[in-house]
């Protein structure tokens, strides 16, 4: 009886895998000195693949379903080995199982800040995070790339690869996507669609499919966020100049006021007062303007136009095109403006 019990702990003949915790992305089932018994049993469960390896050669790849393991479900097995298509002898094979699992909320982010490079901008240094989720679509090209020959192969043991991947390929997609830099950092969604075409191709390569990314952060340098600020303001406005011109005198009052009355005593809360009562009036002047019906707007520009001064039309052409420069301005815009502005001069 002892002898039996010998014998047959010498041969499988069930084959299967239960996942006993998440991130197992590949699995070795042990073999030892065993064979596979001819006609044994291998189940692939749902969300799982199995494949047969012969001798460093991937044979066959098995999706979920039960199976008999004869000839006939092992065509590339029995090739290699070249069987009769009666064999009915034991064999040695190893066989990997692979987690078809989505991966969910895997971390990316720049510890650093990086450098891409913008056409209306050139170098700008920007840091962002987000998550994204995986799954592996290709066995056989995931045994080969990367899992090869090992016991066990998890999610922990490709993170640092794939953050890699979507750090290398950030300023790519945003060069490849043709759409401005501020517009995409305006726009997370936008970035993260543009950062996710840029990256399949790079996943695919691996045996890896990437279901989705997600941009939860996008950290630009002072400077051009403030420009991103202003381009929003224009956009609240409806990109009207005139209108932003109000906001922007708006914004501009509480700070001019309070450093004007920074010099402290009766003289700076007089200067103090004074600033804001003046800008208070160009303020109430460009509200009233900006609400004015149509007709009453053009002439009241037509009188305005009336004794300008040469100097001023060139001071706010000049800023003008500080604007137009920094992309706040359209050059369509920038022209239009210009024209309304030489027309006083006339």
């Amino acid at each position: 009886m002892a002898l039996m019990d010998f014998i047959r702990k010498q041969f499988i003949d069930i084959i299967q895998w239960t996942e006993s915790d998440d991130g197992t992305l590949a699995w070795r089932f042990p073999m030892a000195e065993m064979e596979i018994q001819n006609g044994a049993s291998l189940t692939v469960r749902e969300s799982q693949m199995a494949v047969f390896v012969n001798e460093g050669k991937v044979a066959d790849v098995f999706g979920p379903g039960m199976y008999k393991l004869t000839t006939q479900t092992l065509p590339v097995l029995t090739y290699l080995k070249n069987w009769d298509k009666l064999f009915e002898s034991p064999f040695k094979s190893d066989v990997y199982f692979f987690s078809t699992r989505q991966q969910v909320d895997q971390k990316w982010g720049t510890p650093q800040p990086i450098t891409i490079r913008d056409k209306d901008f050139g170098a700008v240094r920007l840091r962002a995070f987000g998550n994204f989720n995986f799954r592996v679509a290709d066995p056989k090209l995931f045994h080969t790339e990367i899992s090869g020959t090992r016991e066990q192969y998890t999610v922990e043991d490709l993170d640092g690869q794939l953050r890699g991947l979507v750090l290398q390929n950030i300023s790519n997609a945003i060069a490849a996507s043709g759409i401005p830099f501020l517009d995409l950092a305006a726009n997370q969604i936008m970035f993260a669609q543009a950062l996710t075409q840029q990256l399949l191709p790079e996943f695919t390569k691996i045996g890896l499919k990437l279901e989705g990314l997600t941009v939860q952060s996008v950290s630009l340098p002072e400077e051009l966020q403030k420009i991103l600020d202003q381009k929003i303001g224009m956009g609240m406005v409806g990109n009207d100049m005139g209108k932003f011109m109000q906001y922007q005198t708006a914004q501009a009052i509480p700070k001019f006021a309070e450093g004007a009355g920074g010099g402290g005593g009766v003289a700076g809360d007089a200067m103090g007062l004074g600033a804001g009562v003046a800008l208070g009036q160009v303020l109430a002047q460009n509200l009233q303007a900006g609400l004015q019906a149509a007709p009453a707007a053009a002439a009241s520009a037509a009188a305005a136009s009336v004794g300008v001064r040469p100097d001023e039309v060139m001071a706010t052409l000049e800023k003008l095109g500080e604007l137009k420069t920094k992309g706040i301005l359209t050059q369509e815009e920038f022209d239009a403006k210009k024209a309304e502005l030489l027309k006083k001069l006339v």
